[in-house]
């Protein structure tokens, strides 16, 4: 198989760990002879500081013409505290998602059993937690309309869903269901919000052709307990924009830090994969970052763009394996374990290679 992938590393952590994943789809491609071909392209702070615009056309158009896209992560430090910034490197997600029409964000979220004691959670309530969340990923309060008034002293952000947006997203999530547990648990907050009655509208009605699964609704603020409190009791989560943003990083606590989720962001052309942590510009350069989110998110693209599931559960299996042997970078890393077990984010990314 030929496949062109573009690598769009962005910020901070963005450059190493997908040099990681990089790596790991290379020598994939090596044990199952296929071939990728790789172009990298800008986005967020580099591309401000490069071009002055956080989502180049270039990098639009080298990620409409490829197979799919790794993507780092996007965020710099000098923007989180000045709320006047007009320019912002979050600006450049938020348009490639739009542009590439991403409107599903597939993040899984399953612990390894060697990571039972990272969570933060009791093992006991971990152990089988396997959950699929589909995030509604081009609408909602992020893209809806926004501004001030009252000479900047009054702000306003659009909560806002169309039918057809909602419908999209369910499907998908009913769809997944049918090959799991058979069970969605679609978010919302109908009590109060009128774009989530239309959400729990929506999904009643998408869920009349799936008699086969069990639906529930529950409000954010119940989900976010829940979540904590029984995460097993989830199979697909299904949630707007805002929400599912919310939970998804609620949920790094289950796999035991965010270092080790993944994501899919897809639509009906090319497909996004990256980790759900951000640019962490406080460990930058110190080669300790955690790249088990970008190689898992590697294992995503080999199976949901490219369709190569034996290769991505090569790619999944070589993370137990080494999970298994003790390895652990610092934010897996407890205090029983081994100094020389602890590595850094070239390492762990060469016991990987190791294990393929």
């Amino acid at each position: 198989m030929k496949k062109h992938i573009v690598v769009i590393a962005g910020d901070g952590i963005g450059q190493e760990v997908t040099a990681v994943g990089k790596q790991v789809l290379n020598r994939i491609a090596e044990k199952f002879g296929h071939e990728f071909t790789y172009d990298e392209a800008l986005i967020g702070h580099v591309a401000i500081e490069a071009t002055g615009n956080p989502l180049p056309a270039e990098t639009i158009a080298k990620s409409k013409a490829s197979d799919a896209i790794l993507f780092g992560a996007v965020g710099h430090p000098k923007y989180d505290n000045d709320p006047s910034a007009k320019v912002r490197p979050e600006q450049g997600l938020l348009g490639i998602r739009k542009a590439l029409g991403l409107y599903a964000n597939l993040r899984p979220i399953k612990l390894f059993d060697e990571l039972l004691q990272a969570s933060s959670i009791k093992p006991e309530f971990l152990k089988g937690a396997d959950i699929l969340f589909f995030r509604e990923l081009t609408g909602d309060v992020y893209f809806g309309e926004r501004g001030r008034k009252d000479e900047g002293s009054t702000a306003y952000d659009t909560m806002i869903y169309s039918r057809y947006e909602v419908e999209r997203i369910a499907v998908k999530a009913f769809e997944a269901a049918m090959t799991r547990r058979k069970k969605v648990c679609s978010v919302d907050k109908a009590n109060v919000l009128e774009s989530s009655r239309l959400w729990r509208e929506v999904v009643q009605e998408v869920a009349k052709r799936y008699p086969d699964v069990e639906v529930e609704h529950q409000f954010i603020d119940a989900a976010a307990m829940l979540l904590i409190k029984d995460p097993r009791r989830f199979d697909v989560v299904v949630t707007g924009n805002l929400f599912g943003d919310i939970l998804t990083d609620e949920a790094s606590q289950i796999a035991g830090s965010m270092g080790m989720l993944a994501s899919a962001s897809v639509g009906d052309s090319t497909g996004l994969y990256e980790p759900i942590h951000g640019s962490a510009h406080d460990i930058t350069g110190k080669g300790v970052a955690n790249p088990l989110a970008s190689v898992l998110s590697a294992a995503l693209m080999l199976d949901i763009s490219f369709g190569l599931k034996e290769e991505a559960e090569a790619v999944v299996n070589a993370v137990d394996q080494v999970l298994k042997a003790g390895y652990r970078t610092r934010d897996i890393a407890d205090s029983n374990t081994p100094a020389d077990k602890v590595l850094g984010t070239q390492a762990m990314g060469e016991q990987l290679l190791a294990c393929l």
